[in-house]
């Protein structure tokens, strides 16, 4: 694929246009059809390769719905975060892959929604990111209630995007015994969330990590506190449970990740990062992790502060009329510029409240360190692009603070750019393993 070899990762235009090349390759075998559409009318579309009979199937199943009898459908859904591109380029991979060795479809339709955000995909324009800075020139991730996968459990039923409708309505009509959900990491390793536990995949995963030189996360933030079975993988706790994710304002469980479970499906989150960092992959205990928290929180209290106050100073000219920002990404980007400096201070009470740690592994803070630098970062990256396009007098002071930021994190972290066909093998590997490892666990149960 030449994006890959060219390290550009695919616009939703461009994974379009490949998805219906592929159609046009197999047509007994692959169908491109569109699922919905965004808020802005861009079409979003499943790319579907038919099942084969095999085990689980008396008759090979449709590219175009649920699966008949006893058949499986496994739905992989790519760029539910507009700033986590390469999930289009593995789900495209995936489904040349399976073309070419068909095990996997052996009683299984695989189901590919190749960009569940292409508005937000729009917004965010790093095709070819060669450093942090570089990534962060165009930086967009929406507040919260404006991701297709987050904004159930923030949002009432009635006022749900499109993009969300799209996508539950596609699990409901495929009732997918896996949902994989594919996203990415700015710096730091790779691993994998479930909302049940699947057993066996710590190996696998692990194996192909190891072979392309990625580190394993074993601290994740996104996963502070939960059950880990093996290095790297971790389980959304049960309802009622403590360990609820303490740093996330959403229920994770009310997202989209659980709307399989209503069919008795289980869902995955395979984490990637483009910039591998080594110090996530540290298990040796920290040694005084209530004093490193106290100290991150402060840092991000500060960062955060001179964030808001370039913020307070662009304020005035927010409101329609003369003097108002031209630029339309201007809303979306000051939307999610004042949603994530709301959300800091939260984050940084649980940081310093009575439940933090007083035990915990040198990964783990390393990722809490990862996960404050980029909150306040990804901040001031896209006030300065609001600021910048109108010429105005803060852009050149916020500009000089997100390139030392940048510059700081990626020393701090020692980051090491891993290539896109490199991120996109790491995925597919863990989508299949995943997959092998939850069909072998149903044989084993009388369930497959």
């Amino acid at each position: 694929m030449t994006l890959l070899r060219d390290m550009c990762y695919p616009t939703p235009q461009e994974l379009g246009l490949a998805a219906r090349a592929l159609a046009d390759e197999h047509p007994g075998e692959v169908r491109l059809r569109q699922a919905g559409t965004s808020r802005a009318g861009q079409p979003i579309w499943v790319l579907s390769v038919a099942a084969t009979a095999g085990p689980g199937a008396d008759n090979p199943v449709g590219t175009g719905g649920p699966a008949r009898g006893d058949a499986r459908n496994v739905l992989v859904v790519a760029g539910a975060h507009a700033n986590e591109p390469v999930g289009g380029a593995t789900a495209l991979s995936l489904a040349r892959r399976i073309l070419r060795d068909p095990a996997p479809r052996a009683g299984c339709g695989w189901h590919f929604l190749l960009c569940a955000d292409p508005d937000g995909a729009d917004l965010h324009r790093t095709p070819r990111p060669y450093s942090l800075l570089d990534y962060h020139r165009y930086f967009y991730r929406p507040p919260g209630p404006e991701q297709p996968e987050w904004a159930p459990s923030l949002l009432p039923a009635d006022r749900l995007p499109p993009e969300t409708l799209a996508l539950t309505a596609l699990i409901d009509e495929l009732r997918p015994v896996l949902q994989v959900s594919l996203h990415a990491t700015d710096l730091g390793g790779s691993w994998v969330q479930l909302t049940r536990d699947i057993p066996g995949l710590a190996e696998p995963f692990g194996k192909s990590a190891a072979e392309l030189r990625i580190p394993v996360e074993n601290g994740a933030s996104d996963a502070a506190g939960w059950p880990s079975p093996g290095p790297g993988i971790f389980v959304i706790p049960q309802p009622g449970s403590e360990a609820a994710g303490a740093f996330h304002p959403e229920d994770t469980r009310l997202s989209t990740w659980y709307h399989a479970h209503r069919y008795a499906g289980t869902t995955a989150i395979v984490e990637v990062p483009m910039w591998a960092s080594d110090l996530v992959d540290d298990p040796t205990p920290h040694p005084d992790p209530r004093g490193a928290l106290q100290m991150l929180a402060g840092r991000l209290t500060a960062d955060a502060a001179l964030v808001g106050a370039a913020r307070e100073r662009a304020r005035s000219r927010d409101r329609p009329g003369p003097g108002a920002y031209e630029d339309p990404a201007a809303a979306p980007l000051l939307r999610a510029v004042d949603w994530t400096l709301a959300l800091i201070p939260r984050i940084t009470a649980e940081w310093t409240g009575t439940g933090a740690p007083a035990e915990a592994t040198a990964a783990y803070i390393a990722s809490i360190d990862a996960f404050g630098r980029r909150l306040s970062l990804r901040a001031a990256a896209m006030l300065l692009r609001v600021l910048r396009a109108e010429g105005h007098p803060a852009a050149p002071g916020l500009d000089g603070l997100v390139t030392g930021w940048c510059e700081e994190f990626a020393a701090r972290f020692g980051a090491r750019w891993i290539p896109v066909a490199t991120q996109v093998e790491h995925q597919s590997r863990t989508v299949l393993a995943t997959y092998e490892k939850l069909v072998a666990a149903g044989r084993s149960t009388g369930r497959a």
